[in-house]
C-alpha cells in the first residue's frame, strides 16, 4: 500500500470513521504525470459493515465525509471501491482502474 504523508491521513481517517475490516490505500499519482513525490491521486477499497444497507452513492459520502480536508486540499483525485464485508467475502476483488489519459482532458498531445 501507498506510505507517504497524506496515505497513512487517508488511512487513519477512513479507519476512524468507518472501522473498516478491509482497508486498501493505493498511491496512483506516479500514473497521473505529477512529479515525484507528489500524493494527489488515490484509489481505495473500503470494507465496512457501516455500508450495510446503504446504496453505493450514500456510502462514497461516508468516504467524503471522512476525508472532506483533504478533498478540499492536496487530494485531486479518488476513486472508491466501497462494499459490506459479505460483498467482500464473496468477491474479494476490485475491479481494474480505467486507464489514465494523462494531463488535462483539454490537452490533448498531437502526433
Amino acid at each position: 500500500g501507498a506510505t507517504g504523508p497524506l496515505a497513512s491521513t487517508i488511512r487513519a481517517k477512513l479507519a476512524e470513521a468507518l472501522e473498516p475490516t478491509h482497508l486498501e490505500v493505493l498511491d496512483e499519482s506516479p500514473w497521473h504525470g505529477g512529479p515525484p513525490g507528489t500524493e494527489s491521486h488515490f484509489s481505495v477499497v473500503v470494507v465496512s459493515g457501516r455500508f450495510q444497507g446503504l446504496p453505493p452513492l450514500q456510502r462514497h459520502r461516508l468516504v467524503h465525509a471522512a476525508l472532506s480536508a483533504e478533498l478540499a486540499g492536496p487530494l485531486h483525485a479518488l476513486a472508491i471501491v466501497a462494499r459490506t464485508p459479505q460483498q467482500w467475502e464473496s468477491d474479494p476483488h476490485a475491479p481494474p482502474a480505467p486507464p489514465c489519459l494523462g494531463g488535462s482532458k483539454h490537452d490533448r498531445r498531437r502526433g
